[in-house]
Protein backbone atom coordinates (compact mmCIF):
# COMPACT_ATOMS: atom_id res chain seq x y z
CA UNK A 1 0.00 0.00 0.00
CA UNK A 2 1.32 3.15 -1.08
CA UNK A 3 1.55 6.81 0.60
CA UNK A 4 -1.64 8.04 -1.29
CA UNK A 5 -3.60 5.02 -0.67
CA UNK A 6 -3.51 5.07 3.50
CA UNK A 7 -3.94 9.03 3.30
CA UNK A 8 -7.51 8.04 1.28
CA UNK A 9 -7.87 5.27 3.58
CA UNK A 10 -7.42 7.68 6.90
CA UNK A 11 -9.78 10.52 5.03
CA UNK A 12 -12.47 7.94 4.18
CA UNK A 13 -12.37 6.55 8.41
CA UNK A 14 -12.81 9.72 9.29
CA UNK A 15 -15.41 11.12 7.45
CA UNK A 16 -17.27 7.78 8.17
CA UNK A 17 -16.11 9.21 12.44
CA UNK A 18 -17.46 12.58 11.23
CA UNK A 19 -20.65 11.02 9.85
CA UNK A 20 -21.29 8.68 13.19
CA UNK A 21 -21.10 11.91 15.31
CA UNK A 22 -23.54 13.94 13.34
CA UNK A 23 -25.87 11.30 13.19
CA UNK A 24 -25.36 10.50 17.46
CA UNK A 25 -26.12 14.32 17.51
CA UNK A 26 -28.57 14.74 15.67
CA UNK A 27 -30.76 11.63 17.24
CA UNK A 28 -33.78 9.58 16.45
CA UNK A 29 -36.33 11.96 15.69
CA UNK A 30 -39.66 11.57 17.31
CA UNK A 31 -43.41 11.61 16.40
CA UNK A 32 -43.21 14.87 17.96
CA UNK A 33 -40.39 16.07 16.47
CA UNK A 34 -37.66 16.28 18.95
CA UNK A 35 -34.68 14.22 19.32
CA UNK A 36 -35.12 10.84 21.83
CA UNK A 37 -32.74 12.72 24.41
CA UNK A 38 -34.67 15.31 24.34
CA UNK A 39 -37.86 14.33 24.61
CA UNK A 40 -36.81 12.21 27.84
CA UNK A 41 -35.31 15.14 29.10
CA UNK A 42 -38.51 16.85 29.07
CA UNK A 43 -41.05 14.11 30.29
CA UNK A 44 -39.28 14.59 33.62
CA UNK A 45 -41.41 17.80 34.26
CA UNK A 46 -44.70 16.24 35.24
CA UNK A 47 -47.14 18.16 33.17
CA UNK A 48 -44.90 17.76 29.87
CA UNK A 49 -44.52 13.68 30.67
CA UNK A 50 -48.05 13.52 30.50
CA UNK A 51 -48.60 15.41 27.15
CA UNK A 52 -45.84 13.18 25.93
CA UNK A 53 -47.24 9.98 27.29
CA UNK A 54 -50.55 11.00 25.07
CA UNK A 55 -49.03 12.25 21.78
CA UNK A 56 -46.33 9.60 21.56
CA UNK A 57 -47.70 6.73 19.90
CA UNK A 58 -44.17 5.36 18.37
CA UNK A 59 -41.20 6.44 19.82
CA UNK A 60 -40.68 3.15 23.27
CA UNK A 61 -37.46 5.44 24.70
CA UNK A 62 -40.22 8.81 25.37
CA UNK A 63 -43.11 6.78 26.11
CA UNK A 64 -41.02 4.83 28.79
CA UNK A 65 -39.13 7.93 30.42
CA UNK A 66 -42.94 9.53 30.09
CA UNK A 67 -44.86 7.09 31.67
CA UNK A 68 -41.89 6.92 34.26
CA UNK A 69 -41.91 10.12 35.03
CA UNK A 70 -46.05 9.94 35.62
CA UNK A 71 -45.91 6.98 38.03
CA UNK A 72 -42.95 8.26 40.04
CA UNK A 73 -44.56 11.49 40.41
CA UNK A 74 -47.90 10.20 41.19
CA UNK A 75 -46.05 7.62 43.99
CA UNK A 76 -44.64 10.74 45.49
CA UNK A 77 -47.61 12.74 45.47
CA UNK A 78 -49.30 9.67 47.70
CA UNK A 79 -46.06 9.13 50.32
CA UNK A 80 -46.81 13.20 50.65
CA UNK A 81 -50.31 12.77 51.12
CA UNK A 82 -49.56 9.64 53.92
CA UNK A 83 -47.06 11.56 55.72
CA UNK A 84 -49.00 14.62 55.83
CA UNK A 85 -51.07 12.26 58.60
CA UNK A 86 -48.19 11.30 60.92
CA UNK A 87 -48.14 14.57 63.27
CA UNK A 88 -44.54 15.44 64.38
CA UNK A 89 -42.58 12.24 61.85
CA UNK A 90 -44.14 13.31 58.98
CA UNK A 91 -43.81 16.86 58.97
CA UNK A 92 -39.93 16.12 58.76
CA UNK A 93 -40.35 13.79 56.46
CA UNK A 94 -42.33 15.67 54.36
CA UNK A 95 -39.56 18.43 54.37
CA UNK A 96 -36.72 15.47 53.49
CA UNK A 97 -39.01 14.46 50.84
CA UNK A 98 -39.07 17.62 48.65
CA UNK A 99 -35.62 17.97 47.69
CA UNK A 100 -35.11 14.39 47.36
CA UNK A 101 -37.88 14.00 45.03
CA UNK A 102 -36.29 17.05 43.02
CA UNK A 103 -32.95 15.49 43.01
CA UNK A 104 -34.04 12.27 42.06
CA UNK A 105 -36.20 14.30 38.74
CA UNK A 106 -33.11 15.86 37.72
CA UNK A 107 -31.23 12.58 38.07
CA UNK A 108 -33.94 11.00 35.67
CA UNK A 109 -33.49 13.96 33.20
CA UNK A 110 -29.93 13.44 33.14
CA UNK A 111 -30.22 9.82 32.87
CA UNK A 112 -32.80 10.19 29.92
CA UNK A 113 -30.72 13.04 28.47
CA UNK A 114 -27.37 10.52 27.87
CA UNK A 115 -30.42 8.37 26.19
CA UNK A 116 -30.13 5.71 28.94
CA UNK A 117 -33.10 3.70 29.70
CA UNK A 118 -32.55 3.86 33.38
CA UNK A 119 -35.22 1.64 35.49
CA UNK A 120 -36.30 2.58 39.25
CA UNK A 121 -36.31 -0.04 41.25
CA UNK A 122 -40.28 -0.72 41.78
CA UNK A 123 -41.52 1.84 39.41
CA UNK A 124 -39.57 0.73 36.36
CA UNK A 125 -40.36 -3.18 36.30
CA UNK A 126 -43.76 -1.38 36.29
CA UNK A 127 -43.47 0.53 33.47
CA UNK A 128 -41.73 -2.11 31.50
CA UNK A 129 -44.93 -4.32 31.71
CA UNK A 130 -47.05 -1.12 30.84
CA UNK A 131 -45.22 -0.68 27.62
CA UNK A 132 -45.31 -4.24 26.65
CA UNK A 133 -48.91 -4.61 26.62
CA UNK A 134 -50.51 -3.77 23.27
Amino acid sequence: MNEKDKEGLAANEQAAEEAKLHAKAEGDKTSIGLTENVGGLLCYIFIIGLIFLFMEKENRFIRFHALQSVFTAVAIFLISIILGFIPIFGVIASLVLSPLAFALMIFMMYQAYQGNYFKLPFIGNLVESQLEKP
